[in-house]
């Protein structure tokens, strides 16, 4: 079977060499240079020059292909995943779009569609967790807290990002919603900081930013949720004072004549600062948590815990290997027939499958993804 993989940046090119073992893969950027990078690291793969904005450009592309894996840009995401429901294609997405998929679920209901979208670290495995152990317990309280970091640290901004600046922005921007005693409650981002504790890289700083996503919508019944992103003590108080100060602004100011957007000028400045090296190591971090009653009526915590590095051998980015595998699994699922309900459906959803969610833990430990769990019984 034939799959495109929609971006050929660092997360999309993981996710084609991954698929590329077992299945026929092309790649498709509008980037020459990273479809270069692509054929040189497996001349298996057939690339594909594609601007994904220009839609009928991109029908015609998909025509071919049995699953499409859309890697593309946060801004780009939505028309795209819309674009290919709208062709028939079954998709896994990891764009990290603003506006709500769940929306195209008739859609896709109606193309013969399955479309598993935000299928990435997080949003992504922190929902599929979460969707199993809905199966397994009466659900009160979820957490989840998670970040990708540089392993060595560079002042001021201690970050560093394998995708760009404008999609990092994004989560300093978008409002933060959360649930509390049953209540969903928005905030902005970049508030309720706290530091927390892990124990392999100490104490990090952790801030309100709009992870839940579709688990409001699918999860109603659990009354307190929150996800909160992660990063070196410190960051938080520079972005601030950026965003504060207008440089996260859309709209265009005038400089001598010549009108520039705040946040365009501010991301072509943190490009460089922010951009992560091919072989550059950095780690995810991550933690979720879930408290509720367990089928013997005891109150029970459940904590998963994730601490990934770069792969030197392979090359490959922590936050490639996370987030691009996760997608990767999901596809194989969907190539093996193992999931087969027509619709968008988010992790969570997914997750309520013991075979998908069993399949998607051991594909990822295949690789070295491993997710540790701990369970304490709280009261009888």
């Amino acid at each position: 079977m034939k799959i495109l993989v929609l971006g050929a940046g660092m997360v999309g090119k993981a996710m084609a060499l991954d698929l590329a073992k077992n299945h026929e893969v092309t790649s498709a950027d509008k980037n020459s240079e990273a479809l270069k990078k692509v054929e040189l690291s497996d001349s298996s793969i057939s690339t594909q020059l594609l601007d994904v904005s220009v839609q009928k450009e991109l029908k015609t592309v998909l025509k071919p292909y049995d699953l499409i894996v859309s890697a593309v840009p946060g801004f780009l995401g939505y028309e795209v995943l819309k674009t290919i429901i709208e062709s028939g294609k079954d998709v896994v997405d990891i764009s990290f779009f603003p506006e709500d998929g769940l929306l195209l679920d008739k859609l896709a209901r109606a193309k013969g569609v399955t479309a598993i979208i935000d299928c990435g670290v997080a949003p992504g495995m922190g929902n599929l967790i979460l969707g199993q152990l809905d199966t397994q317990m009466k659900v009160t309280d979820f957490e989840c807290l998670v970040g990708g970091l540089p392993k060595h640290r560079k002042w001021p901004f201690c970050y560093k990002a394998p995708f760009s600046p404008v999609d990092v922005i994004e989560e300093y921007t978008r409002p933060a919603r959360y649930v509390e005693n049953s209540q969903t409650i928005v905030k902005p981002a970049l508030t309720d900081c706290e530091y927390v504790e892990f124990e392999k890289t100490g104490t990090l700083e952790s801030f309100n930013s709009d992870g839940l996503r579709s688990i409001i919508q699918t999860m109603p019944h659990i009354a307190n949720m929150k996800e909160k992103t992660l990063r070196y003590p410190g960051h938080v108080e520079y972005i601030r004072v950026l965003k504060e100060s207008g440089f996260f602004d859309q709209n265009p100011v005038d400089i001598n004549g010549v009108k520039i957007s705040p946040l365009d000028f501010t991301s072509a400045v943190l490009f460089n600062e922010w951009k992560l090296g091919e072989e550059e190591e950095e780690l995810t971090v991550m933690r979720v948590t879930v408290k509720g009653k367990n089928s013997e009526g005891q109150v029970e915590r459940v904590v998963y815990h994730l601490f990934d590095e770069y792969d030197k051998a392979t090359k490959t980015s922590s936050m490639a290997r996370t987030t691009g595998y996760t997608a990767t699994a999901v596809a194989n699922i969907l190539m093996e027939r193992i999931f087969n309900d027509k619709g968008v459906f988010p992790p969570e959803l997914l997750g309520r499958h013991e075979a998908c969610f069993g399949f998607v833990m051991n594909y990822l430990n295949e690789r070295g993804v491993v997710y540790r769990k701990e369970r304490e019984v709280l009261s009888q």
